[in-house]
C-alpha cells in the first residue's frame, strides 16, 4: 500500500486521518496517477475517513477536530452531534461555490476544488454520514440482503465517487464498481470481526451465522473454531464473487486509471487471500496482505484484464 502525501492538512488539521491510508486495503492515491487525481482522491479519503472515525469514536485526542467542526471539544463523544457537524460543514462545501461561508474543518475545505472540478453532488457524501448515523442505532444484521443494504451506504458512494472524479462513470460502470465495494466492504468486516464486536457491532449476518451454528460467543473466543472458519469461507467466497463481478469495470478503461482499477480490485483479492491463508482465523488477530501480495494481486489482475 502506498503511503499518502499531503502536506496541507496541518497537524490538528486531519493528517492523524489522512496517514490512515497507508493501511487500506486498496491503493488510495499511488503517485503513478495525475497530480490533479491525486489531489481528488486524498480529498475524498479525507472527508470519508474523518467520517467513519467519528461514527467509530476513533478520533484523535484533543478534540481538534470538534473544534473545527464548531462543536465543544467536551461534546466530541457524542458521535450523533459530530456527524450533524459534519452535514452542516458539507453543505458550506457546495455553497462556497456560489460565495456561500466556506466549511470549516480543513479536509472539508480541501473538498471544495474536488467538487468544483467535477460537478459532484452532495448525494454520495450525505450516504457515507448516514451509514455512520446506521452505526450507531443498528447493530445487528438479521439478513445479507440488510447488509448489502448496509454497504449501499457505507461503501458503494465511495467508488462511484471515484469514477467522477476520474471522468469515467457510466451506469454499467457504476453496477460493476458497487460490486466491487461492496466486496471491499464485506471483506474488512471479516478482517475485523474482532474488532467489531468490542464495538458491540456484528456484521455477520445472523442467518449465516445461524446457517453455520455460530454464536456470539463463538466470536468472542481468542480464535475461531471449526464453525467459524467455515462461516468466514463461505462470506470470503462471496465477497470474491463480487469482486469477480466487478471485474469488468476495467473494460474500455486504460493506462493509468486501468492501473488504479486493477489496484483497487487486486487490493481485495490479496485480502481475501490473507484471509484464506490465515486459516480463515479472523479472530486471532486480522489478517492482512503484504505489500507484496498486494502488488502480486494487482499485477494479475492488470494481466488478467477483461
Amino acid at each position: 500500500m502506498l503511503t499518502a502525501e499531503h502536506s496541507d492538512a496541518g497537524p490538528d488539521g486531519g493528517r492523524a486521518v489522512l496517514a490512515k491510508a497507508a493501511h487500506e486495503n486498496f491503493p488510495v492515491a499511488p503517485r503513478f496517477l495525475p497530480a490533479a487525481w491525486r489531489d481528488d482522491l486524498m480529498a475524498l479519503y479525507g472527508f470519508a475517513r474523518l467520517v467513519d472515525d467519528i461514527g467509530d469514536g476513533d478520533l484523535a485526542p484533543g478534540g481538534a477536530d470538534a473544534a473545527h467542526l464548531g462543536v465543544d471539544p467536551a461534546g466530541a463523544v457524542d458521535r450523533l452531534l459530530l456527524l450533524d457537524a459534519v452535514e452542516a460543514d458539507l453543505r458550506r462545501v457546495f455553497a462556497s461555490a456560489t460565495g456561500g461561508t466556506p466549511p470549516r474543518h480543513p479536509l472539508l475545505r480541501e473538498l471544495i476544488p474536488t467538487v468544483r472540478r467535477s460537478g459532484l453532488t452532495p448525494r454520495p457524501f450525505l450516504d457515507l454520514i448516514e451509514a455512520n448515523r446506521v452505526d450507531q442505532r443498528v447493530r445487528r444484521y438479521a439478513t445479507y440482503a440488510d447488509l448489502l443494504g448496509y454497504c449501499e451506504l457505507s461503501a458503494n458512494p465511495v467508488g462511484r465517487l471515484v469514477l467522477a472524479v476520474t471522468g469515467t462513470a457510466t451506469p454499467e460502470r457504476v453496477r460493476r464498481s458497487d460490486a466491487v465495494c461492496t466486496a471491499l466492504q464485506l471483506i474488512e468486516h471479516l478482517q475485523d470481526v474482532a474488532e467489531d464486536l468490542a464495538r458491540d457491532r456484528i456484521y455477520l449476518p445472523a442467518e449465516v451465522m445461524d446457517r453455520f451454528f455460530v454464536t456470539e460467543a463463538d466470536l468472542a473466543a481468542p480464535t475461531a473454531n471449526a464453525s467459524v472458519r467455515t462461516l468466514v469461507a463461505y462470506l470470503t467466497d462471496r465477497a470474491r464473487r463480487l469482486l469477480e463481478e466487478g471485474a469488468p469495470l476495467m473494460s474500455g478503461v486504460s493506462g493509468r486509471l486501468r492501473l488504479l482499477l486493477a489496484g483497487f480490485i487486486g487490493g481485495g483479492h490479496a485480502a481475501a487471500r490473507a484471509i484464506e491463508d490465515a486459516g480463515y482465523d479472523v479472530l486471532a488477530g486480522p489478517p492482512r496482505a503484504s505489500k507484496g501480495g498486494l502488488l502480486y494481486a494487482a499485477a494479475t489482475t492488470l494481466r488478467r484484464g477483461t
